[in-house]
């Protein structure tokens, strides 16, 4: 019998992002080397493989979810402009993870503008596809922007999401599954609750 996820809590989120990943991870990502799933997997696992903590792990695992942003009620047919799905998705982990997890995918495209602007280097990293969302972005921050952004408490841990973001585009590489992260993901979901 497939799982009620009708009304989504601390009990089955972590079931329901897990059916994500089987159902649509296979989806194209952006004209990359790479599915969304294996994206994100690939970024959770380099993480993992170079000790980082977990909430970078969790964050890099979940900073696309909201490309997906059809499963979580916020996309719809008529939609004429971008979703933002960095929006979408922390709207969504907002509710269920701890803030440096929701502010990594908030924030990971914010965090790539940002680099651009202050490690002029950072640019030659970028895919092609990357590169051209950059310029949908808004391109480089500005001095102001920069400011504002370097006032988040979590920009450390944005940051180091947002190289795994592009360390995750590799078109050999071997990752384990979302079911491997699963028990670490449940983990943040219950620090989430117990803090909140």
């Amino acid at each position: 019998m497939k799982p009620d996820f009708s009304t989504l809590n601390r009990d089955n989120i972590v079931a329901f992002i897990g059916d994500i990943f089987t159902r649509r991870g296979g989806e194209e990502y952006l004209g990359e080397p790479v599915t969304m799933a294996e994206h994100m997997l690939q970024g959770a696992t380099i993480a993992e493989q170079n000790g980082m903590p977990e909430e970078i792990i969790v964050g890099a695992l979940l900073h696309d979810i909201g490309h997906f942003t059809s499963e979580f009620g916020t996309y719809h047919p008529d939609d004429t402009e971008d979703r933002h799905h960095e929006d979408a998705g922390a709207a969504v982990l907002e509710q269920f993870f701890p803030s440096v997890i929701t502010d990594c995918c908030r924030y990971h495209v914010a965090a790539k503008r940002y680099l651009c602007a202050t490690k002029p280097e950072y640019f030659n990293r970028l895919s092609d596809a990357s590169v051209h969302t950059l310029e949908l972005q808004g391109g480089p921050m500005s001095a102001e922007e920069v400011a504002e952004f370097e006032a988040n408490p979590n920009l450390k841990e944005i940051i180091q999401v947002r190289y795994l973001d592009e360390a995750g585009k590799r078109a050999d590489m071997e990752t384990p599954d979302f079911v491997h992260f699963a028990p670490m993901v449940q983990r943040m979901v219950d620090k989430h609750l117990v803090t909140s």
